[in-house]
């Protein structure tokens, strides 16, 4: 029972001494507006699509098979 009331007691005494800490840390400058809404990310994944629907319409010609 001892054992219980000093770990608390310490418990209380570290965070009564590193709650400011805690509360000023958090209080952080705003994050930098984006520098891309993801339109190029969207335009690049679509050209990769692109490519490779023509590399497969490019194999399935070329490979002359009828069903």
């Amino acid at each position: 029972m001892a054992f219980s009331r000093v770990s608390f007691g310490l418990v209380a005494v570290v965070a009564t001494l590193f709650f400011p800490v805690a509360v000023q840390a958090q209080s952080s400058a705003p994050a930098p507006t984006p520098t891309s809404d993801g339109t190029s990310i969207d335009q690049g994944i679509a050209y990769v699509l692109m490519l490779v629907a023509l590399v497969l319409t490019y194999l399935i010609h070329a490979a002359d098979i009828s069903f």
